[in-house]
């Protein structure tokens, strides 16, 4: 019996695998149709993901530890930067990277360009050719599959569906056969190394995104207050942070309307999340420069959560919805 067992514990493999691509690619629906759970926000914005989000996918053969990055793109501010340096980490120590496209278009120079990122690595990379529920006719992938090919060889390539599924578990089970045999890294409870308060403050983002067009996406950025626990209840402050007047003014909406619903949204996500009630206040506050602003980009870091509470306050003159 003991045995079987340590051949049983020879057998199971664990390893690391970063998903990578160019924005609006699909990654971090990816993520989440492979966890079978929502970890990362998705909305049809570019760099919705603006930090790697760890996901955590625990079977009884195996333990497969996901990476989702920011979409690959030009570093044009300090903010950027910090996103395309997340990137880079990501290609570290991997066991398998996952290079996600956009099934539906052929390769332009911005492609070209993203895949130079990933030209020395000596890490197998799978091309995933994504979204191929909208491609009418199967044949046509055909040509783009081959376009992207001339670009770099890739070690296997896959046409899925992150958003219906379809050749995922194909997908799954390639990945962990590229998987090297070893110990689970985590508890077979855990799934994620992002802490509540920035998962909350990310919900609150997503809502933001889908419920705002013009130049609000990219100059939004959200800060958990306060966070109190009382029992079956938590407390949330946090203050969404735009770069002018007039943003600010497009989130709160007519007589404060469009800002309620983000907020209702958000609450009751978060409530899923924590499994209890929760009392959400928001403020909006214009913070000029955000994006070029390194003390506050530390404060958006959630590595800095951990272990410490965030030092942004709302202002007693921002307007405030619930």
């Amino acid at each position: 019996m003991s045995k079987n067992r340590s051949k049983s514990k020879q057998k199971h493999r664990s390893g690391f695998v970063s998903i990578l691509g160019r924005p609006n690619a699909g990654k971090s629906t990816l993520l989440n149709a492979l966890l079978g759970t929502k970890l990362s926000i998705v909305a049809d914005k570019p760099q919705t993901t603006r930090t790697t989000v760890q996901g955590v996918l625990t079977q009884p053969e195996a333990q497969i530890v996901f990476v989702d990055t920011p979409g690959i793109h030009d570093a044009d501010t300090i903010f950027n930067r910090r996103m395309m340096e997340s990137i880079k980490e990501a290609l570290e120590e991997r066991d398998l990277l996952l290079y996600l496209i956009d099934g539906t278009r052929r390769p332009g120079p911005e492609d070209e360009k993203s895949l130079e990122l990933i030209k020395d690595t000596g890490t197998k990379v799978f091309a995933l050719f994504n979204k191929i529920d909208l491609i009418d006719k199967k044949n046509d992938l055909l040509p783009v599959i081959e376009a992207f090919s001339k670009l770099r060889e890739f070690t296997e390539y896959f046409p899925i569906s992150a958003e219906t599924g379809e050749g995922l578990e194909v997908l799954r089970a390639a990945i962990l056969e590229q998987m090297p045999v070893g110990p689970a890294y985590y508890p077979e409870d855990y799934i994620t190394d992002q802490p509540e308060r920035f998962m909350a403050a990310e919900i609150i983002r997503e809502k933001i995104l889908l419920t705002t067009r013009q130049e609000v996406p990219h100059s939004v950025a959200v800060l958990v207050d306060e966070w109190k626990e009382e029992g079956r209840l938590t407390r949330i402050t946090a203050t969404i942070h735009v770069e002018r007047p007039g943003q600010k003014a497009i989130i709160l909406g007519a007589r404060g309307a469009l800002m309620k619903q983000i907020g209702t949204e958000a609450r009751l996500e978060i409530e899923k999340l924590l499994e209890k009630k929760v009392f959400l206040t928001l403020f909006v506050k214009v913070n000029p420069k955000w994006r070029e602003n390194e003390s506050f980009l530390r404060e958006l870091d959630w590595r800095a959560m951990i272990g410490g509470e965030a030092s942004t306050a709302a202002d007693s003159e921002d307007n405030k919805g619930e």
